[in-house]
């Protein structure tokens, strides 16, 4: 599973870092998010998702 940010769009509000910190975080130079592991462990796939689900500018992709 890989997860995906249409950077362009973010607003940096910080839902997906805080909600699944071990795929995504704020970068420290620009202020957006960004996804820092090639692919998202198993066991946190539902985070991945909820990520997904809840991002106030729908910019999260999350597929197999």
């Amino acid at each position: 599973m890989k997860a995906y940010i249409d950077r362009d769009g973010c607003i940096s509000c910080g839902l997906c870092a805080s909600t699944c910190p071990e795929v995504f975080r704020i970068n420290d130079d620009d202020g957006l998010a960004e996804v820092y592991v090639d692919e998202v462990p198993e066991e946190i796939k539902d985070s991945a998702v909820e990520c997904q689900e809840n991002c106030p500018t729908s910019v999260i992709t999350v597929e197999e």
